[in-house]
């Protein structure tokens, strides 16, 4: 009896429901290659092992629910910071973070499910069934960071980006990390399954990654005379951030952070940036607050997060500020989050007191009119990126490609776990997709500089108030992702399928 007889009489014995909680378990395991816990070496078995259960399907309903539940534990794991916003006001949310955890972790299971589903389907011989799961999986995984919006967070490939590997994110970018990952999985279940001599390449083919990785030149440091900017970090609570008596503390920490001595006295600052909406006022009535901000920061511009009303809505907005307090420019966050920010079908939900979590003004927000990038004179051309904007890998391409990026953010949000490390992780890959630096602010963590490879220089820890000056990395040329996109993934998947298509053909001869 081969490796695949044998699992099968074995998952033939076993209950339903024990296995349906062995498959979750199988994603659970998936989902520790995800920050913080960044462990790839137990990331890669538990997607071979879904890759093993998807060919060992006896029909396309069974690949369905396995691909399902494993998917279902694997968000589970890695989303389950969603339940932190409900318990900012727990009284009136905390009852609903049962339903969102359960809600997001099989909604997004679903594109696993089909995955899994059309792989079974398509391909009934175990190799061929191994490769169109590695494509339709890769392929659901762009869907899934597409539609609706899109959230494009937790893929699979993500698991490198704490990695040597991270530099690939130049040629491949998330979606090809993701490629790669699957690729590695299917490989591994089929050796164990059908093909024990394809478990000698393996390791072989991920040395040859890291030793391509390891090749590619480090990103430049900064030099003698590279701009230093100061990142604000004043660590505010966010069941205390709105209360009236704590507004003037933290907006007292900021000014203080802002004003205080340079770390090194012949480089002082040259720009300062708050987070996410750090100005407790609206934009439309902060004359006086903004003078006190020009006063601390002196003879340098300012970048804030801010509240604005125009006409009947309000924007999330990023605002620069002149030396003198005026207002140079204004970047509204164009890319709300449902259910956060902005309500779906709000007309319908609204009569049922139903508004966003993270949308301070009752009407929620309105976006913005796209991505865009600050002129900051001598400071060279800046991508702004607000809060939930940075997960998206693409917008930038839409504007003409600038010098550095910068990322304010509210991460007090996501709890002080894993959504915070999470979301740096992807301003990470961010940079490295595009040989970008980021500069990023946020609210009670994680603040810091990022170099073009995605490596982070200097940071603030989460949960700590504090103002740190950080000179400016220098950017690397173009990088293929941030000429070609995806492209390339979508000829290997392309590839993949004609390759599957090849293969039934011949058998069929």
């Amino acid at each position: 009896m081969n490796g695949t007889a044998r699992a099968k009489a074995w998952l033939a014995t076993r209950h339903t429901i024990t296995q349906r909680v062995l498959v979750a378990a199988v994603g659970v395991l998936a989902a520790l290659g995800q920050a913080p816990f960044d462990l790839p070496w137990l990331a890669v078995p538990g997607l071979s092992c879904l890759c093993a259960l998807v060919i060992l399907a006896p029909g396309p309903r069974t690949a369905l629910w396995h691909g399902l539940f494993a998917g279902a534990g694997h968000f589970a794991v890695s989303l389950h910071w969603i339940v932190e916003p409900f318990f900012v006001d727990a009284p009136r949310h905390g009852w609903m973070a049962p339903f969102a955890i359960v809600l997001i972790s099989f909604g997004m299971a679903l594109f696993w499910a089909a995955a899994a589903w059309l792989a079974a389907r398509l391909a009934p011989a175990v190799l061929a069934r191994a490769l169109v799961w590695v494509a339709l999986l890769t392929a659901g995984e762009w869907l899934r960071a597409t539609i609706l919006t899109g959230f494009p967070w937790a893929h699979p490939g993500h698991i490198w980006i704490n990695t040597p590997l991270l530099p690939l994110a130049a040629w491949a970018g998330p979606h090809g990390f993701t490629l790669y990952t699957l690729a590695l999985a299917a490989g591994l279940a089929c050796a164990v399954l059908v093909r024990p001599w394809l478990a000698l390449g393996l390791p072989l083919l991920h040395a040859a990654v890291l030793g391509l990785a390891f090749s590619l030149p480090p990103a430049p440091a900064p030099g003698p005379d590279a701009a230093v900017i100061r990142l604000i970090q004043p660590n505010a609570p966010q069941h205390l951030k709105w209360q009236a008596k704590m507004i003037p503390v933290f907006f007292r920490r900021n000014l203080s952070l802002t004003a205080a001595p340079p770390e090194d006295p012949a480089q002082p600052p040259r720009l300062v940036i708050w987070p996410e909406t750090s100005l407790a006022v609206l934009l439309n009535h902060s004359e006086e607050w903004r003078t006190q901000i020009s006063q601390a920061a002196g003879p340098v511009p300012v970048i804030l997060g801010a509240q604005r009303l125009e006409g009947e809505g309000a924007r999330n907005a990023l605002v620069v500020l002149t030396p003198d307090g005026e207002i140079q420019a204004i970047q509204d966050k164009h890319h709300l989050v449902p259910f956060g920010e902005y309500i779906p079908f709000a007309d319908l939900l609204s009569g049922l007191g139903v508004r966003g979590l993270a949308a301070v003004l009752q009407m929620g927000y309105r976006p913005g009119p796209g991505p865009g990038v600050l002129d900051l004179g001598p400071l060279g051309h800046a991508f702004a990126m607000i809060c939930y904007e940075a997960i998206f890998p693409g917008y930038i391409g839409r504007v003409e490609r600038p010098d550095w990026m910068v990322h304010i953010t509210n991460d007090a949000w996501f709890g002080r776990f894993s959504g915070p490390y999470q979301h740096l992780a992807m301003a990470r890959l961010r940079a490295a997709e595009q040989g970008l630096p980021v500069l990023r602010a946020a609210n009670t963590g994680i603040s810091g500089v990022i170099d073009a490879r995605g490596q982070l220089l200097a940071s603030l820890p989460l949960g700590q108030a504090g103002a740190l000056d950080v000179s400016l990395p220098p950017a690397l040329p173009p990088t293929v992702y941030a000429r070609m996109g995806d492209g390339p993934v979508w000829l290997a998947i392309l590839a993949l399928l004609l390759l599957v298509a090849a293969m039934r053909r011949a058998k069929g001869r």
